[in-house]
């Protein structure tokens, strides 16, 4: 039976359907995860993932293409997210162990530093937003296209090399605080094994919606919060001291290493990566300029919400250890591993044990970072070797490339508390090192005009990044 359509319509019906998959993949997802159909199903973020803001307010707006459509909290609501995600990785074991160190053995000294580095990495992570929004790429796809082999190689190994760090920090801290609350039957290798597997309960969330994912993250964030808070309320640190730690800088020589360690474990590198990713999950019109500010406006309140909560948590944290160990002899030796137990003993017990609201806030911190560092992973190795497998796939093996070095640590280090505490100090020192590898990079093409277009930072922006990349 002959179709009832003639060739010539069936090569204009053809024609249509090209240009529409064209533009769908210039605006939805990176050039290079979107030259075929069965290239959709390696794209970060599928169309049909994405969520489409819609303009229940000012619906006229929709078809202007520089004009930004006034605020409105529905549309904020759709933007909330991204920021939240990106702000689990100032909340990883890593960053809990420079702070409860720098609390120990700073006191509250060390507060201004631990504000100015969440400012900074506040700065930082809109940046990497405005990539994201700006181009419709993130920034590994961008470091592969717009740098040549040998310096994109030395960025993605430095950006492994940090991602590992980190991961060795988070996978480690989670196998710590279930072997708090296991009252010590599961050992440290088991925990590394249990945490391991969290790709699987990453890849089960993303396949019910960004939102899902993004909903379970808000949960861990909340439970974090509630249990810091509640160790904070407990034990009723100094609010003049709280203050003058905040607002009076002070460093000394004796602080050096843990002043390094707050901002290495605060300003992480592969989060200038993911944060430049996860902006794609929202359908933005690049070639509408209204609409990529719109975003970015959005994003910049929603990020600065996010690292206002994640700042308090670190302010809890560290002004809990602050109150209970500056001066003591435990001071030095305090670390994650031994943390819970002297917490335990110099608070005791209350209506609920402060070595169990410790091991809580730590299993949150370090399930919920694992699960952003796979992320990460994927968009990192994806994106600076155009790798082109399923998602399954990818996770797994940059699941796998981090896991490896954390169960050889784990093995080496059961035995070790002091030198396992000792690793995690210096591993914030590596990550403060590899800062500049994502840096550098990010500053130099969000100000290239050919990049960025019209959204290329301006001069005073430029200036004010380069101070405080100088600074770092």
């Amino acid at each position: 039976m002959m179709s009832s359509s003639s060739p010539e319509e069936d090569s204009k019906e053809d024609d249509k359907n090209e240009e529409a998959n064209r533009l769908l993949a210039s605006q939805s997802t990176p050039s290079t995860y979107s030259s075929s159909d069965s290239d959709s199903e390696e794209a970060e973020f599928e169309a049909r993932e994405k969520i489409l803001i819609v303009d229940v307010d000012s619906p006229d707006s929709f078809d202007s293409i520089d004009s930004v459509p006034p605020f409105s909290w529905k549309k904020l609501w759709l933007f909330t997210g991204p920021g939240f995600l990106m702000s689990i990785a100032f909340l990883d074991p890593g960053n809990l162990e420079g702070d409860l160190q720098a609390g120990a053995i700073a006191g509250y000294s060390l507060l201004w530093l631990l504000l100015l580095a969440t400012v900074m990495g506040l700065l930082i992570q809109l940046l990497s937003a405005r990539v994201g929004v700006a181009t419709g790429r993130h920034l590994a796809e961008l470091c592969r296209e717009e740098y040549p082999n040998w310096a994109r190689l030395v960025l993605w190994f430095m950006a492994e090399l940090a991602l590992i760090g980190a991961d060795i920090q988070e996978v480690i801290g989670s196998a710590i605080a279930i072997q708090i609350l296991s009252n010590g039957v599961l050992p440290l290798w088991a925990g590394v094994v249990i945490t391991a597997s969290d790709c699987f309960i990453f890849l089960f969330l993303e396949n019910y919606g960004v939102r899902k994912l993004e909903a379970a993250f808000a949960v861990l964030i909340a439970t974090m919060a509630l249990s810091f808070a509640w160790m904070f309320g407990d034990t009723k640190p100094s609010g003049k001291e709280l203050l003058m730690g905040i607002l009076i800088p002070r460093l000394s020589s004796k602080t050096i290493r843990q002043a390094v360690g707050v901002v290495g474990c605060v300003i992480m590198p592969h989060n200038v990566f993911l944060h430049s990713a996860l902006v794609q999950s929202r359908k933005t019109d690049p070639q509408k300029k209204g609409r990529v500010q719109e975003a970015l406006n959005y994003y910049t309140i929603e990020s600065s919400i996010a690292l206002s909560v994640t700042f308090m948590i670190n302010l809890f944290v560290t002004t809990v250890f602050a109150k209970g160990f500056y001066g003591t002899q435990q001071a030095n030796s305090i670390g994650l591993v031994n943390a819970g137990q002297y917490l335990q003993e110099k608070y005791g017990g209350g209506l609920l044990p402060i070595l169990y609201i410790w091991g809580i806030g730590l299993l949150a911190a370090g399930q919920s970072s694992t699960i952003t560092g796979t992320y990460a992973g994927q968009f990192i190795m994806g994106g600076f070797l155009n790798l082109r497998l399923k998602k399954w796939l990818r996770a797994l093996i940059t699941r796998s490339f981090a896991i490896v070095p954390t169960m050889i640590v784990a093995l080496v280090f059961n035995t070790s508390e002091a030198s396992l505490d000792v690793l995690n100090e210096w591993l914030n020192v590596l990550l403060s090192m590899q800062i500049p590898f994502a840096l550098i990079p990010l500053l130099t093409l969000v100000s290239k005009e050919q990049v960025m277009g019209d959204f290329r930072i301006g001069p005073v922006t430029e200036d004010l990044e380069t101070i405080m990349s100088v600074g770092v």
